[in-house]
């Protein structure tokens, strides 16, 4: 519910502040003094767009607020969702700057116009004389019907049911297209995977070749002077090898003499025995080395192919060309399992479709078992607003599945006595438009929790006694739900818990609107003004107070 409602520099309004009851709220005055202004400012809050020609002062920002209790409404999943902290007493604010910038918050948290719309729309229902537009939409007749067949549940699940099928049915046709694209190409993957493949690389290769080929074509010059340097170290009479026997004869006689003497010999050892290592390794090298011109040439054109391949497919090492091989292996298995899956899909998808067709029968029975009694009722409550002759039908066609399910209806109303009903764009006036609603707003509040539930002259057209049972409705609504009514009859005033008087001022420079909250007495006087004019009788004063008290 709103429960204090802040609107300041907006159109006539300087600065309004109310507190409201949870149940009836009227508004009431003059016309022209401002109380629909409070709508335009309302607005603002469930995202509307404005400028600054809302300004009632130009160089002042205009600010409207409101403070909803909302702990009944199940919300808090909604605010997480669009990450914004959750509080039972929720704050809604919008402001207008003179140089036109608008800014959004919830809770003290700036938020965008569609997400103030989101929340907003959820804790408010304005109803004016547009909204009856609406009436004519399906989508909005449909929604009647789900909420008097109390469909919530049942139509929650079908949603879901449709968006899996739908996402099964983008993957099968995601699979269809891409199959055509991918045998399109399937040659070419299979004729570069076939080349890849025969190649045959290994991840080092290509280092392996690089240096089989340089010894290759060298191998007599590296085979010659390691032989050269074996002979150095350790076969001719003047080796190293030789030498170093000497030197180590020598020092090891000193060696008893001092640990210095020692400390060379065990040095000079070390070198004896790393050359040695090095004489038998280059022995070893030189003997694997052979002149193979054949070999050389195969290695080489090895070599060749790799290069080749490397730049066809723009691989700058062999570890890329690998993988782009891989990447065609993948392709070509994918094109080979392609039937498979798209069965498989195609399984999926038809399975899905057929749970949807399902929940959609069932949905669409429990929609149509719902026809006659909301019917019934709409009648009922038209004719108890003063439209006697009141008709209404329910045409249904079964359409294929959307996201609403598989039925396509149109709400027909008749006012008049032998006029059959025809679709409601077609035949209501404003007042009948304007009774119809309420009626359906009524069988709506019945069935499920409203939002405050903002009403905007939805009397016009209507007196007496149907005033007297338009009040009773708004009675009886506003126990379960908080209605707030801008009204000109004194039968709805008189209903009201709360009822506040609209006026002008005019002492100031500048005409502005201001509002005040009615005691008993002020209901009295403004309620007999309604009933006889600025200036009323005893007569009146008295009518007021049985209206009051009846």
């Amino acid at each position: 519910m709103l429960s204090h409602l802040v609107i300041k520099n907006y159109a006539l309004i300087q600065n309004l502040e109310i507190q409201l009851s949870k149940k009836l709220n009227v508004v009431t005055g003059e016309t022209g003094a401002g109380k629909s202004i409070m709508l335009g400012a309302l607005g603002l809050l469930l995202g509307n767009r404005a400028d600054t020609k809302v300004l009632l002062n130009p160089d002042e920002k205009c600010v409207t607020e409101g403070t909803f209790e909302i702990g009944d409404y199940k919300l808090k999943s909604t605010f997480e969702n669009l990450e914004l902290d959750y509080s039972p007493t929720t704050l809604l604010r919008r402001e207008i700057a003179p140089g036109g910038k608008s800014r959004a918050f919830i809770n003290d948290t700036p938020v965008t116009l569609d997400v103030l719309k989101s929340i907003g729309s959820r804790l408010m229902d304005i109803h004016s004389q547009h909204e009856t537009l609406e009436l004519g939409k399906r989508q909005f007749q449909l929604t009647l019907i789900d909420t008097f067949a109390q469909n919530q549940v049942l139509k929650s699940e079908y949603e879901i049911a449709w968006k899996d099928f739908k996402t099964k049915e983008a993957a099968y046709q995601y699979l269809i297209q891409e199959s055509a694209k991918l045998r399109q190409e399937s040659d070419y993957i299979n004729f570069q995977l076939k080349e890849l493949a025969q190649a045959n690389f290994s991840e080092n290769e290509q280092e392996t070749l690089e240096r089989d080929v340089k010894i290759g074509e060298h191998a007599e010059e590296i085979k010659g002077k390691l032989t050269q340097l074996v002979g150095l170290l350790k076969e001719s009479d003047f080796s190293v090898s030789t030498v170093l026997m000497e030197a180590r004869g020598i020092l090891n006689s000193l060696t008893s003499y001092s640990n210095e003497y020692q400390n060379l010999f065990n040095r000079l050892e070390s070198v004896r025995l790393e050359l040695d290592d090095i004489a038998q390794e280059a022995e070893q090298l030189s003997d694997d080395v052979e002149f193979n011109p054949e070999q050389v040439t195969l290695s080489k054109e090895r070599l060749d192919t790799l290069y080749r391949l490397m730049k066809k497919h723009q691989a700058a090492t062999i570890q890329e060309l690998l993988a782009t091989q891989e990447t065609f292996s993948r392709l070509a298995s994918k094109t080979e399992n392609l039937d498979q899956s798209i069965a498989q899909a195609e399984k999926e998808m038809k399975e899905a479709e057929q749970l949807v067709k399902k929940m959609a029968t069932k949905l669409s029975k429990t929609r149509q078992e719902s026809f006659e009694p909301i019917t019934k009722q709409l009648i009922k409550y038209l004719k108890a607003l003063g439209i006697s002759q009141a008709d209404i039908e329910i045409t249904h066609q079964a359409i294929a599945p959307s996201t609403t399910g598989i039925d396509q209806i149109e709400l027909n109303f008749s006012a008049n006595k032998g006029i059959a009903p025809r679709p409601l764009a077609e035949v209501a006036s404003g007042g009948e438009f304007s009774r119809l609603m309420f009626s359906i707003k009524y069988v709506m509040a019945e069935k499920t929790a409203l939002p405050t539930l903002i009403l905007d002259e939805i009397d016009s057209g209507v007196s007496g006694e149907i005033a007297l049972s338009l009040g009773k409705m708004m009675k009886q609504m506003a126990a379960k739900h908080q209605l707030i009514s801008i009204s000109h009859l004194p039968q709805i005033a008189a209903k009201a818990d709360e009822h506040f008087m609209v006026y002008k001022d005019l002492k100031s420079s500048k005409a502005s609107s201001l509002i005040k909250k009615l005691d008993t007495d002020g209901r009295i006087e403004e309620i007999a003004k309604m009933i006889g004019g600025a200036n009323p009788s005893a007569v009146a004063r008295e009518n007021a107070r049985e209206l009051i008290d009846s």
